[in-house]
């Protein structure tokens, strides 16, 4: 028999110890998302039928490079964090969701991955 009360036993500790910090990080990326998006959308609409060359040129900059590199890394953070409270409210066979839970990881951190790649590659590589 314990003397701690009841809420000594408890605070401190959410569902799984974790969720707080994952609740913080969704809705952190979810904020940076807002502007890096506005900013996203806005290059994709000031560049429409434009050619591979001024495209290329723009992304050459380093200011829009780092920009584009930290909208990519939001938000496949964000759809990570996404997908995995999906699979966790929806999914009940924990071997499903053990093995949906690793794909998307895997997934998310391959694409991100390779997105960021191909927009360094694209900015360090001179014409």
């Amino acid at each position: 028999m314990s003397i701690r009360t009841p809420l000594a036993r408890v605070r401190g500790l959410g569902a799984a110890k974790s969720g707080v910090g994952h609740f913080w990080a969704q809705r952190i990326t979810a904020v940076a998302l807002i502007p890096l998006g506005i900013w996203f959308l806005g290059s994709i609409i000031a560049f429409a039928g434009a050619d591979y060359d001024t495209v290329t040129s723009y992304l050459r900059n380093p200011v829009v490079t780092v920009l584009f590199v930290l909208f990519l890394s939001a938000a496949f953070t964000h759809m990570k964090l996404g997908l995995r409270v999906v699979v966790e409210d929806y999914i009940h066979r924990e071997s499903s969701k053990i093995a949906l839970l690793v794909l998307i990881d895997f997934f998310t951190y391959a694409m991100a991955a390779l997105a960021i790649i191909s927009v360094l590659q694209i900015a360090w590589t001179h014409p």
